[in-house]
Protein backbone atom coordinates (compact mmCIF):
# COMPACT_ATOMS: atom_id res chain seq x y z
CA UNK A 1 0.00 0.00 0.00
CA UNK A 2 2.87 2.62 1.12
CA UNK A 3 5.62 0.54 -1.38
CA UNK A 4 6.60 3.40 -3.03
CA UNK A 5 7.53 5.80 0.27
CA UNK A 6 10.67 5.54 1.74
CA UNK A 7 11.74 6.10 5.43
CA UNK A 8 11.30 9.49 4.99
CA UNK A 9 8.30 9.55 3.40
CA UNK A 10 6.43 7.46 5.80
CA UNK A 11 7.27 9.08 8.86
CA UNK A 12 6.52 12.50 7.14
CA UNK A 13 3.27 11.52 6.48
CA UNK A 14 2.72 9.61 9.62
CA UNK A 15 3.13 13.88 10.69
CA UNK A 16 0.95 14.81 8.47
CA UNK A 17 -1.83 12.23 9.37
CA UNK A 18 -1.71 12.93 13.36
CA UNK A 19 -1.75 17.03 12.06
CA UNK A 20 -4.74 16.04 10.55
CA UNK A 21 -6.02 13.93 13.17
CA UNK A 22 -5.73 16.86 16.22
CA UNK A 23 -7.44 18.87 13.67
CA UNK A 24 -10.20 16.67 13.17
CA UNK A 25 -10.44 15.57 17.02
CA UNK A 26 -10.80 19.97 17.16
CA UNK A 27 -13.69 20.19 15.11
CA UNK A 28 -15.09 17.59 16.49
CA UNK A 29 -15.16 19.34 20.62
CA UNK A 30 -16.32 22.41 18.55
CA UNK A 31 -19.42 20.72 17.19
CA UNK A 32 -19.65 19.07 20.72
CA UNK A 33 -19.44 22.55 22.46
CA UNK A 34 -22.24 23.80 20.49
CA UNK A 35 -24.34 21.23 20.94
CA UNK A 36 -24.11 21.87 24.81
CA UNK A 37 -24.56 25.29 24.43
CA UNK A 38 -28.06 24.68 22.23
CA UNK A 39 -28.85 22.36 24.83
CA UNK A 40 -28.51 24.71 27.95
CA UNK A 41 -30.12 27.29 26.08
CA UNK A 42 -33.31 25.22 25.87
CA UNK A 43 -33.67 24.90 29.45
CA UNK A 44 -35.69 26.46 32.42
CA UNK A 45 -34.81 26.50 36.17
CA UNK A 46 -36.96 22.90 36.87
CA UNK A 47 -34.80 20.86 34.53
CA UNK A 48 -31.44 22.56 36.15
CA UNK A 49 -32.69 20.58 39.30
CA UNK A 50 -33.75 17.10 37.31
CA UNK A 51 -31.36 14.19 38.40
CA UNK A 52 -31.08 13.67 35.12
CA UNK A 53 -30.23 16.87 34.04
CA UNK A 54 -29.69 18.99 30.52
CA UNK A 55 -25.76 17.77 30.87
CA UNK A 56 -26.82 14.15 30.69
CA UNK A 57 -29.17 14.46 28.01
CA UNK A 58 -26.89 16.02 25.82
CA UNK A 59 -24.31 13.28 26.67
CA UNK A 60 -26.73 11.00 25.94
CA UNK A 61 -27.25 12.12 22.12
CA UNK A 62 -23.08 12.41 22.47
CA UNK A 63 -22.45 9.04 23.81
CA UNK A 64 -24.65 7.54 21.08
CA UNK A 65 -22.98 9.42 18.06
CA UNK A 66 -19.73 8.52 19.14
CA UNK A 67 -20.79 5.16 20.30
CA UNK A 68 -18.87 5.60 23.85
CA UNK A 69 -19.98 5.44 27.62
CA UNK A 70 -22.02 8.14 29.57
CA UNK A 71 -19.21 9.17 31.50
CA UNK A 72 -16.58 9.29 28.52
CA UNK A 73 -18.88 11.53 26.20
CA UNK A 74 -19.41 13.68 29.46
CA UNK A 75 -15.43 14.06 29.94
CA UNK A 76 -15.45 15.53 26.18
CA UNK A 77 -18.25 17.49 27.18
CA UNK A 78 -16.59 19.08 30.11
CA UNK A 79 -13.01 19.09 27.69
CA UNK A 80 -15.31 20.51 24.73
CA UNK A 81 -16.79 23.66 26.85
CA UNK A 82 -13.43 24.60 29.07
CA UNK A 83 -11.56 24.89 25.69
CA UNK A 84 -13.86 27.34 24.21
CA UNK A 85 -14.76 29.31 26.67
CA UNK A 86 -11.53 29.86 28.54
CA UNK A 87 -8.32 29.47 25.99
CA UNK A 88 -9.31 30.46 22.58
CA UNK A 89 -6.05 30.95 21.23
CA UNK A 90 -5.08 27.47 22.51
CA UNK A 91 -8.40 26.44 20.53
CA UNK A 92 -7.33 27.97 17.26
CA UNK A 93 -4.04 26.02 17.07
CA UNK A 94 -5.78 23.10 17.86
CA UNK A 95 -7.77 23.57 15.05
CA UNK A 96 -4.83 23.43 12.68
CA UNK A 97 -3.62 20.43 14.28
CA UNK A 98 -0.38 22.01 15.96
CA UNK A 99 -1.11 20.15 19.03
CA UNK A 100 -2.51 17.33 20.62
CA UNK A 101 -5.93 16.37 22.28
CA UNK A 102 -3.79 14.69 25.07
CA UNK A 103 -2.36 18.42 25.71
CA UNK A 104 -5.97 19.79 25.47
CA UNK A 105 -7.09 17.28 27.88
CA UNK A 106 -4.16 17.81 30.15
CA UNK A 107 -4.79 21.81 30.09
CA UNK A 108 -8.38 21.83 30.79
CA UNK A 109 -8.14 19.48 33.37
CA UNK A 110 -4.94 21.07 35.54
CA UNK A 111 -6.80 24.93 35.16
CA UNK A 112 -10.41 23.46 36.11
CA UNK A 113 -9.59 26.07 39.52
CA UNK A 114 -8.47 29.11 37.66
CA UNK A 115 -11.62 31.40 38.32
CA UNK A 116 -9.94 35.01 37.54
CA UNK A 117 -10.43 36.20 34.00
CA UNK A 118 -7.40 37.97 33.23
CA UNK A 119 -5.51 35.22 34.95
CA UNK A 120 -6.77 32.78 32.07
CA UNK A 121 -5.76 35.03 29.65
CA UNK A 122 -2.37 35.22 30.62
CA UNK A 123 -1.52 31.16 30.92
CA UNK A 124 -4.06 31.60 26.94
CA UNK A 125 -1.36 34.04 25.69
CA UNK A 126 2.00 31.81 27.44
CA UNK A 127 0.64 28.48 26.46
CA UNK A 128 0.47 29.67 22.93
CA UNK A 129 3.74 30.79 23.16
CA UNK A 130 5.58 27.97 24.73
CA UNK A 131 2.91 24.75 23.91
CA UNK A 132 4.17 24.28 20.44
CA UNK A 133 8.08 24.46 21.87
CA UNK A 134 7.48 21.69 24.38
CA UNK A 135 7.68 18.69 21.86
CA UNK A 136 6.57 15.38 22.94
CA UNK A 137 6.55 15.20 26.81
CA UNK A 138 5.57 12.32 29.36
CA UNK A 139 2.15 13.29 31.29
CA UNK A 140 4.31 14.07 34.28
CA UNK A 141 6.72 16.48 32.70
CA UNK A 142 3.29 18.00 30.61
CA UNK A 143 1.50 18.46 34.27
CA UNK A 144 4.32 20.19 35.62
CA UNK A 145 4.89 22.75 32.70
CA UNK A 146 0.61 24.20 32.88
CA UNK A 147 1.26 23.72 36.72
CA UNK A 148 4.49 26.03 36.47
CA UNK A 149 2.13 28.73 34.77
CA UNK A 150 -0.82 28.22 36.94
CA UNK A 151 1.77 28.91 40.42
CA UNK A 152 2.54 32.21 38.38
CA UNK A 153 -0.94 33.84 37.66
CA UNK A 154 -2.90 31.89 40.21
CA UNK A 155 -1.76 30.05 43.09
CA UNK A 156 -4.47 29.32 44.40
CA UNK A 157 -5.79 27.41 41.51
CA UNK A 158 -2.81 24.76 41.57
CA UNK A 159 -4.17 20.80 41.59
CA UNK A 160 -2.32 19.62 44.53
CA UNK A 161 -3.76 16.07 43.76
CA UNK A 162 0.20 14.48 44.26
CA UNK A 163 -1.03 14.62 48.40
CA UNK A 164 -0.95 11.32 48.89
CA UNK A 165 -4.14 10.97 51.52
CA UNK A 166 -6.30 13.26 48.66
CA UNK A 167 -4.54 10.92 46.19
CA UNK A 168 -5.96 7.62 47.88
CA UNK A 169 -8.41 5.88 45.18
CA UNK A 170 -8.90 1.58 44.70
CA UNK A 171 -8.95 0.74 40.91
CA UNK A 172 -10.11 -2.77 39.75
CA UNK A 173 -9.10 -3.51 35.99
CA UNK A 174 -6.51 -2.58 33.36
CA UNK A 175 -6.60 -3.01 29.24
CA UNK A 176 -4.08 -5.66 29.52
CA UNK A 177 -5.31 -8.16 32.28
CA UNK A 178 -5.48 -11.50 31.97
CA UNK A 179 -8.61 -13.94 31.18
CA UNK A 180 -10.33 -14.57 34.25
CA UNK A 181 -8.15 -12.22 36.09
CA UNK A 182 -8.56 -8.09 37.42
CA UNK A 183 -6.09 -6.15 38.33
CA UNK A 184 -6.52 -4.30 41.91
CA UNK A 185 -4.47 -1.52 43.00
CA UNK A 186 -4.88 1.91 45.24
CA UNK A 187 -3.84 3.65 47.95
CA UNK A 188 -5.48 3.73 51.49
CA UNK A 189 -5.41 5.54 54.79
CA UNK A 190 -2.86 3.96 56.80
CA UNK A 191 -5.72 3.12 59.74
CA UNK A 192 -7.42 1.11 56.59
CA UNK A 193 -5.13 -0.61 55.53
CA UNK A 194 -3.36 -1.68 58.64
CA UNK A 195 -7.31 -2.70 59.07
CA UNK A 196 -7.53 -4.93 55.81
CA UNK A 197 -4.50 -6.76 56.43
CA UNK A 198 -5.98 -7.61 59.93
CA UNK A 199 -8.71 -8.95 58.28
CA UNK A 200 -6.74 -10.62 55.56
CA UNK A 201 -5.15 -12.81 58.38
CA UNK A 202 -8.23 -13.34 59.94
CA UNK A 203 -9.38 -15.07 56.62
CA UNK A 204 -6.27 -16.67 55.81
CA UNK A 205 -6.04 -18.59 59.43
CA UNK A 206 -7.79 -21.80 59.54
CA UNK A 207 -6.05 -22.73 55.94
CA UNK A 208 -3.15 -25.49 56.63
CA UNK A 209 0.00 -26.28 55.82
CA UNK A 210 -1.27 -28.58 53.36
CA UNK A 211 -2.62 -26.00 51.10
CA UNK A 212 -1.19 -26.08 47.52
CA UNK A 213 -1.33 -22.44 47.29
CA UNK A 214 1.30 -19.67 47.55
CA UNK A 215 1.09 -16.66 49.70
CA UNK A 216 0.10 -14.44 47.14
CA UNK A 217 -2.37 -16.58 45.71
CA UNK A 218 -3.75 -17.00 49.09
CA UNK A 219 -3.85 -13.26 49.86
CA UNK A 220 -5.64 -12.78 46.28
CA UNK A 221 -8.25 -15.34 47.33
CA UNK A 222 -8.69 -14.03 51.03
CA UNK A 223 -9.91 -10.28 48.94
CA UNK A 224 -12.45 -12.69 47.06
CA UNK A 225 -14.05 -13.98 50.51
CA UNK A 226 -13.69 -10.07 52.29
CA UNK A 227 -15.31 -8.59 48.91
CA UNK A 228 -18.44 -11.29 49.72
CA UNK A 229 -18.48 -11.10 52.74
CA UNK A 230 -17.35 -14.50 54.07
CA UNK A 231 -16.06 -15.74 57.20
CA UNK A 232 -12.47 -17.61 56.19
CA UNK A 233 -10.97 -18.82 53.07
CA UNK A 234 -11.79 -22.58 52.36
CA UNK A 235 -8.32 -24.98 52.43
CA UNK A 236 -7.24 -26.53 49.34
CA UNK A 237 -5.53 -28.97 50.94
CA UNK A 238 -7.98 -32.24 50.26
CA UNK A 239 -7.96 -33.49 53.73
CA UNK A 240 -11.29 -34.30 55.01
CA UNK A 241 -10.28 -34.11 58.45
CA UNK A 242 -9.19 -31.02 57.53
CA UNK A 243 -11.27 -28.02 59.72
CA UNK A 244 -11.23 -25.57 57.20
CA UNK A 245 -13.05 -27.52 54.36
CA UNK A 246 -16.36 -25.85 54.98
CA UNK A 247 -17.88 -24.71 51.91
CA UNK A 248 -16.09 -21.23 50.17
CA UNK A 249 -17.79 -18.04 50.28
CA UNK A 250 -17.17 -17.62 47.00
CA UNK A 251 -18.83 -20.18 45.27
CA UNK A 252 -22.16 -20.14 47.86
CA UNK A 253 -22.21 -16.32 46.53
CA UNK A 254 -22.18 -17.31 42.78
CA UNK A 255 -24.72 -18.15 40.58
CA UNK A 256 -23.91 -20.29 37.47
CA UNK A 257 -27.08 -19.70 34.70
CA UNK A 258 -26.72 -22.01 32.16
CA UNK A 259 -27.79 -20.68 28.31
CA UNK A 260 -26.48 -22.25 25.67
CA UNK A 261 -23.06 -24.19 26.20
CA UNK A 262 -23.83 -26.70 28.96
CA UNK A 263 -20.55 -28.11 28.29
CA UNK A 264 -18.68 -25.60 29.70
CA UNK A 265 -20.39 -26.90 33.00
CA UNK A 266 -18.40 -30.34 32.50
CA UNK A 267 -15.18 -29.34 32.60
CA UNK A 268 -12.38 -30.10 35.55
CA UNK A 269 -10.99 -27.76 37.69
CA UNK A 270 -7.30 -27.24 36.59
CA UNK A 271 -4.92 -28.31 39.33
CA UNK A 272 -2.26 -25.81 38.42
CA UNK A 273 -4.21 -23.04 39.24
CA UNK A 274 -2.99 -22.71 42.39
CA UNK A 275 0.85 -23.35 43.59
CA UNK A 276 4.52 -22.67 41.68
CA UNK A 277 4.18 -25.10 39.60
CA UNK A 278 6.49 -24.57 36.18
CA UNK A 279 3.77 -24.02 33.35
CA UNK A 280 2.80 -27.09 31.82
CA UNK A 281 2.34 -27.03 28.15
CA UNK A 282 -0.65 -28.44 26.07
CA UNK A 283 0.68 -30.02 23.24
CA UNK A 284 -1.47 -29.50 20.30
CA UNK A 285 -3.44 -32.18 18.18
CA UNK A 286 -2.11 -34.30 16.38
CA UNK A 287 -3.46 -36.95 13.21
CA UNK A 288 -1.96 -39.69 11.90
CA UNK A 289 -2.09 -39.50 8.10
CA UNK A 290 -1.25 -42.80 6.37
CA UNK A 291 0.44 -42.57 2.79
CA UNK A 292 -1.35 -44.68 0.03
CA UNK A 293 1.08 -46.83 -1.64
CA UNK A 294 1.47 -46.23 -5.11
CA UNK A 295 2.90 -48.57 -8.33
CA UNK A 296 6.24 -47.63 -9.60
CA UNK A 297 6.87 -46.35 -12.80
CA UNK A 298 8.01 -49.76 -14.35
CA UNK A 299 4.68 -51.81 -12.97
CA UNK A 300 6.95 -53.43 -10.38
CA UNK A 301 5.38 -54.08 -6.65
CA UNK A 302 4.26 -50.75 -5.07
CA UNK A 303 7.33 -49.00 -3.16
CA UNK A 304 7.31 -49.40 0.65
CA UNK A 305 5.48 -46.64 2.44
CA UNK A 306 7.48 -43.94 4.67
CA UNK A 307 5.84 -44.26 8.36
CA UNK A 308 3.06 -42.74 9.19
CA UNK A 309 3.18 -38.64 9.35
CA UNK A 310 2.18 -36.73 12.45
CA UNK A 311 0.48 -33.89 10.56
CA UNK A 312 -0.86 -31.06 13.30
CA UNK A 313 -4.53 -30.82 13.40
CA UNK A 314 -4.60 -26.60 12.27
CA UNK A 315 -8.53 -26.83 12.48
CA UNK A 316 -9.83 -24.89 15.97
CA UNK A 317 -12.08 -26.40 18.01
CA UNK A 318 -15.12 -24.87 19.70
CA UNK A 319 -14.77 -24.49 22.94
CA UNK A 320 -17.55 -24.20 25.31
CA UNK A 321 -17.86 -20.44 27.08
CA UNK A 322 -18.74 -19.25 30.29
CA UNK A 323 -18.58 -14.85 30.74
CA UNK A 324 -19.75 -12.82 33.51
CA UNK A 325 -22.79 -9.85 32.88
CA UNK A 326 -20.42 -7.79 32.72
CA UNK A 327 -18.85 -9.37 29.18
CA UNK A 328 -15.83 -10.68 30.69
CA UNK A 329 -14.67 -14.26 30.00
CA UNK A 330 -14.63 -17.16 32.86
CA UNK A 331 -12.10 -19.86 31.11
CA UNK A 332 -13.90 -22.67 32.12
CA UNK A 333 -11.32 -24.32 34.75
CA UNK A 334 -11.98 -20.90 36.62
CA UNK A 335 -15.89 -21.87 36.55
CA UNK A 336 -15.36 -25.43 37.24
CA UNK A 337 -13.09 -24.31 40.10
CA UNK A 338 -16.07 -21.97 41.04
CA UNK A 339 -18.98 -25.00 40.78
CA UNK A 340 -16.49 -27.43 42.69
CA UNK A 341 -16.55 -24.69 45.59
CA UNK A 342 -20.39 -24.98 45.73
CA UNK A 343 -21.72 -21.98 43.34
CA UNK A 344 -25.22 -22.51 42.61
CA UNK A 345 -25.54 -24.22 39.17
CA UNK A 346 -29.47 -23.15 37.83
CA UNK A 347 -30.81 -23.30 33.95
CA UNK A 348 -31.81 -20.31 32.64
CA UNK A 349 -35.60 -21.10 32.01
CA UNK A 350 -37.01 -19.31 28.46
CA UNK A 351 -40.13 -16.98 29.68
CA UNK A 352 -43.55 -17.59 28.63
CA UNK A 353 -45.51 -16.50 25.78
CA UNK A 354 -47.99 -14.95 27.94
CA UNK A 355 -47.66 -11.79 29.66
CA UNK A 356 -47.25 -11.73 33.48
CA UNK A 357 -50.11 -10.36 35.09
CA UNK A 358 -47.81 -7.19 37.50
CA UNK A 359 -45.56 -4.51 36.75
CA UNK A 360 -42.56 -6.05 38.54
CA UNK A 361 -41.27 -8.99 36.50
CA UNK A 362 -41.00 -12.22 38.21
CA UNK A 363 -37.42 -13.64 39.44
CA UNK A 364 -37.61 -16.48 36.36
CA UNK A 365 -37.96 -13.16 33.89
CA UNK A 366 -35.83 -11.03 35.12
CA UNK A 367 -32.92 -13.59 35.30
CA UNK A 368 -33.64 -14.51 31.16
CA UNK A 369 -33.90 -10.65 30.47
CA UNK A 370 -30.39 -9.72 32.09
CA UNK A 371 -28.72 -12.69 30.59
CA UNK A 372 -29.94 -12.32 27.14
CA UNK A 373 -29.02 -8.20 27.52
CA UNK A 374 -26.02 -8.47 29.91
CA UNK A 375 -25.30 -4.87 30.20
CA UNK A 376 -27.43 -1.59 29.85
CA UNK A 377 -29.09 -1.45 26.20
CA UNK A 378 -28.80 2.18 25.52
CA UNK A 379 -26.18 2.90 22.50
CA UNK A 380 -22.62 2.73 23.60
CA UNK A 381 -23.58 1.80 27.88
CA UNK A 382 -21.32 -0.85 29.27
CA UNK A 383 -22.93 -0.94 32.81
CA UNK A 384 -23.98 -4.75 33.76
CA UNK A 385 -26.85 -5.67 33.65
CA UNK A 386 -26.77 -6.38 37.59
CA UNK A 387 -26.82 -3.46 38.03
CA UNK A 388 -29.36 -2.25 35.85
CA UNK A 389 -33.11 -1.55 35.92
CA UNK A 390 -35.90 -3.87 34.10
CA UNK A 391 -37.26 -1.39 31.45
CA UNK A 392 -40.47 -1.49 30.32
CA UNK A 393 -40.10 -0.33 26.34
CA UNK A 394 -43.48 0.27 26.03
CA UNK A 395 -44.86 1.56 29.09
CA UNK A 396 -46.83 -0.19 31.45
CA UNK A 397 -49.71 -0.59 31.90
CA UNK A 398 -49.89 -0.07 28.09
CA UNK A 399 -47.16 -1.92 27.64
CA UNK A 400 -47.05 -5.54 29.20
CA UNK A 401 -44.31 -7.51 31.66
CA UNK A 402 -42.87 -9.61 28.57
CA UNK A 403 -39.35 -10.54 27.46
CA UNK A 404 -40.17 -8.54 24.14
CA UNK A 405 -41.13 -5.48 26.15
CA UNK A 406 -38.40 -5.52 28.63
CA UNK A 407 -34.60 -4.90 28.70
CA UNK A 408 -32.10 -3.17 30.94
CA UNK A 409 -30.95 0.16 31.20
CA UNK A 410 -28.53 1.57 33.70
CA UNK A 411 -30.24 4.10 36.15
CA UNK A 412 -29.44 7.67 34.24
CA UNK A 413 -30.25 5.89 31.14
CA UNK A 414 -34.21 4.47 32.32
CA UNK A 415 -34.74 8.28 33.66
CA UNK A 416 -33.85 9.77 30.23
CA UNK A 417 -35.76 7.70 28.28
CA UNK A 418 -38.93 8.07 30.54
CA UNK A 419 -38.69 11.92 31.06
CA UNK A 420 -36.83 13.46 28.15
CA UNK A 421 -38.97 13.97 25.25
CA UNK A 422 -37.72 13.46 22.19
CA UNK A 423 -36.03 9.94 22.66
CA UNK A 424 -38.40 6.39 21.64
CA UNK A 425 -37.07 3.27 21.41
CA UNK A 426 -38.66 0.16 19.78
CA UNK A 427 -37.86 -3.26 20.89
CA UNK A 428 -37.82 -6.28 19.05
CA UNK A 429 -38.69 -9.83 19.59
CA UNK A 430 -35.13 -11.02 20.34
CA UNK A 431 -34.51 -7.98 22.61
CA UNK A 432 -32.88 -5.47 19.75
CA UNK A 433 -33.55 -2.50 20.25
CA UNK A 434 -34.28 0.28 17.99
CA UNK A 435 -33.51 4.04 19.41
CA UNK A 436 -34.22 7.58 18.11
CA UNK A 437 -32.56 10.77 19.72
CA UNK A 438 -34.88 13.94 19.81
CA UNK A 439 -32.37 15.06 16.41
CA UNK A 440 -33.90 11.98 14.49
CA UNK A 441 -31.07 9.68 14.53
CA UNK A 442 -31.46 5.93 14.50
CA UNK A 443 -29.36 3.62 16.52
CA UNK A 444 -29.34 -0.14 16.70
CA UNK A 445 -28.54 -2.23 20.24
CA UNK A 446 -28.27 -5.98 20.33
CA UNK A 447 -27.67 -8.04 23.37
CA UNK A 448 -24.92 -8.65 24.93
CA UNK A 449 -25.68 -12.31 24.89
CA UNK A 450 -25.13 -12.79 20.89
CA UNK A 451 -21.40 -12.10 21.02
CA UNK A 452 -20.68 -15.11 23.04
CA UNK A 453 -23.74 -17.25 22.82
CA UNK A 454 -24.55 -16.81 19.03
CA UNK A 455 -26.46 -19.99 18.45
CA UNK A 456 -28.66 -19.16 21.61
CA UNK A 457 -32.11 -18.07 20.20
CA UNK A 458 -33.57 -15.34 22.11
CA UNK A 459 -36.46 -14.97 20.28
CA UNK A 460 -39.34 -14.35 22.45
CA UNK A 461 -43.23 -14.06 21.27
CA UNK A 462 -43.88 -11.20 19.45
CA UNK A 463 -46.40 -9.22 21.36
CA UNK A 464 -49.59 -7.29 19.65
CA UNK A 465 -49.32 -3.51 19.26
CA UNK A 466 -49.69 -1.72 22.38
CA UNK A 467 -52.68 0.67 23.21
CA UNK A 468 -50.77 4.40 22.99
CA UNK A 469 -49.97 5.64 26.41
CA UNK A 470 -51.94 8.76 27.57
CA UNK A 471 -49.31 11.75 26.90
CA UNK A 472 -49.54 13.77 30.46
CA UNK A 473 -48.04 16.69 31.50
CA UNK A 474 -46.35 16.35 34.56
CA UNK A 475 -43.98 14.15 33.66
CA UNK A 476 -41.44 15.94 36.15
CA UNK A 477 -43.19 14.90 39.31
CA UNK A 478 -41.63 11.53 39.09
CA UNK A 479 -38.28 12.65 38.54
CA UNK A 480 -35.31 12.22 41.40
CA UNK A 481 -34.36 15.71 42.72
CA UNK A 482 -31.04 17.63 42.74
CA UNK A 483 -30.09 19.66 46.13
CA UNK A 484 -28.20 22.12 43.74
CA UNK A 485 -27.93 22.52 40.27
CA UNK A 486 -25.02 20.83 38.62
CA UNK A 487 -23.55 24.16 37.73
CA UNK A 488 -23.98 25.22 41.47
CA UNK A 489 -22.00 21.67 42.90
CA UNK A 490 -19.58 21.84 40.29
CA UNK A 491 -18.85 25.76 41.70
CA UNK A 492 -18.71 25.11 45.32
CA UNK A 493 -16.00 22.71 44.71
CA UNK A 494 -14.15 24.64 43.20
CA UNK A 495 -14.63 26.77 45.66
CA UNK A 496 -13.70 24.43 48.19
CA UNK A 497 -10.57 22.88 46.74
CA UNK A 498 -9.39 26.55 46.26
CA UNK A 499 -9.73 27.78 49.95
CA UNK A 500 -8.35 24.37 50.98
CA UNK A 501 -4.80 25.56 49.03
CA UNK A 502 -4.78 29.20 50.12
CA UNK A 503 -4.92 28.07 53.24
CA UNK A 504 -1.86 26.09 52.40
CA UNK A 505 -0.44 29.10 50.81
CA UNK A 506 -1.06 31.10 53.64
CA UNK A 507 0.74 28.56 56.04
CA UNK A 508 3.78 28.32 54.20
CA UNK A 509 3.84 32.37 53.70
CA UNK A 510 3.99 32.42 57.32
CA UNK A 511 7.48 33.50 58.61
CA UNK A 512 9.99 30.98 60.13
CA UNK A 513 9.72 30.69 63.95
CA UNK A 514 12.33 33.37 65.46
Amino acid sequence: MFEELGDAGLVAEIERETRAAAASDSRRLRLIAELVNRRVAEQDDELLHWACDYWDAAAAEIAAAMGVAHRVASKEMRIAVALGDRFPRVAALFDEGRVSSRLIATITWRTLLVLDDEALRLIDEELVQRVTEWGPMSVDKLEQAIDTLIERYDPGALRRLREAVRARDVCLGKPDDVSGTVSLWGRLLAADGAALKKRMAYVLSGVCADDPRTAGQLRSDAMGVIAVLGDRLRCQCGNTDCPASAPDARGANTVVYVLADKAALEAEPDPYLSGDHDTIPIPREQVTVEPEPSPDASGHDAIEPSPPQQVEDEKPKKKPTAVLLDGGVVPTPLLAELIANGAKVRELIPPCDEPEPRYRPSAKLAAFVRMRDMTCMFPGCGRPAQFCDIDHTEPYPSGSTHASNTKCLCRIHHLLKTFWIGWSDRQQPDGSVVWTTPSGLTYVTRPGSRLFFPHWNTTTAELPPAAGASATTDRGVMMPRRKRTRAAQWARQIRAERARNEAHLAERAKPPPG
